[in-house]
């Protein structure tokens, strides 16, 4: 079977925009061609059609109904092939940040400030990977890790450190637990669950010895291998949880999580960003690493109106049990 011939494609580029302009003086302008170069392109696919496209009416070469249908159909093929060509092309302007962050923090605070970054800054991509706080190792190509702060590590040395933030903890519970079995004092906290993480261990041991209730005991414990499990599991009312701000800071604005205690807080984690030190300072990286650590010192957008009614209700909560 043969192939079937199709028409030549600059004179439907040329037909598409003298029908969408209605003129062919407005086409000619658009294209930066001639007048006369804009005839003969329509006079050339009419030939090849075996139709007449255009026809005369005054002063002006006006496109018929069987034409301007044509064109409509042009036009969506047209589009089709633009939009293919942005999705299955190399897109040049373009240009890629390469973050690699521990899971709790990219998905609880990095990733809902990410749209504010490409709102500034459209033009550059940030791809994120994550890794586990049990797997504090680098693996794979990044432009920047995101990490949790430990004690000195050798692997570490390659990389230029710089503070991110460090985080207060204290209670985190589902408000709808709080609803069922109220904190009115601190010794309400054994009518309770804990939910605690193997990889922040002595958490609740802090904050207890920080509230001044170091021997209360739960109903139970329920451990979990990973953070942002542990979290899931707070918000999904099996028990109380410790948890941070500015990290949780969306999850308590949006009242998904609710702080019982604020008064009675811990430091928790320092969050760092590291970067090779041999690595190409790009600009799209400079500028990725000056936003994300703007953003981690905007602490007070974290809390909107009514996560500020929530730690209110908490707050009297809290001196109930300091009463005590």
């Amino acid at each position: 079977m043969s192939r079937r011939q199709p028409p030549p494609l600059h004179a439907l580029r040329v037909f598409e925009t003298a029908a969408r302009a209605e003129s062919l003086s407005a086409a000619a302008q658009e294209l930066s061609i001639t007048h006369g170069a804009v005839s003969r392109q329509i006079a050339l696919l009419e030939d090849w059609l075996g139709q007449t496209l255009f026809v005369r009416q005054g002063q002006r070469n006006v496109a018929t109904d069987h034409a301007r249908a044509f064109a409509a159909e042009i036009s969506a093929a047209f589009d089709r092939i633009d939009d293919a060509a942005l999705r299955f092309g190399k897109a040049p302007q373009t240009r890629i940040v390469r973050v690699n962050a521990q899971t709790t923090l990219a998905m609880h605070w990095l990733i809902a400030r990410l749209p504010a970054f490409h709102a500034s800054h459209p033009d550059v991509q940030v791809v994120v990977t994550t890794s586990s706080s049990a797997d504090p190792a680098f693996r794979g190509g990044f432009d920047v890790a995101m990490r949790r702060d430990p004690p000195p590590r050798p692997e570490w040395q390659p990389y230029e450190k710089a503070v991110l933030f460090t985080e207060q903890a204290s209670v985190v519970a589902a408000p709808a637990l709080l609803d069922a079995i109220p904190l009115r004092r601190l010794k309400d906290l054994a009518k309770h669950a804990f939910v605690a993480t193997q990889t922040r261990v002595g958490a609740w041991e802090d904050w207890l010895s920080a509230a001044g209730v170091p021997a209360l005991r739960p109903v139970r414990f329920h451990r979990f291998d990973h953070y942002h499990v542990s979290l899931q599991a707070v918000i999904d009312r099996l028990g109380l949880g410790i948890g941070c701000t500015p990290t949780l800071g969306r999850e308590l604005a949006a009242g998904r999580l609710a702080m019982p205690f604020p008064d009675v807080q811990v430091p928790g984690a320092t969050y760092v960003t590291l970067v090779p030190r041999d690595a190409d300072k790009s600009r799209p990286l400079r500028d990725f690493l000056t936003w994300v650590h703007d953003a981690a010192n905007e602490r007070a957008t974290d809390l909107t109106p009514s996560a500020e009614r929530s730690t209110s209700r908490a707050t009297r909560r809290t001196h109930a049990g300091n009463d005590e």
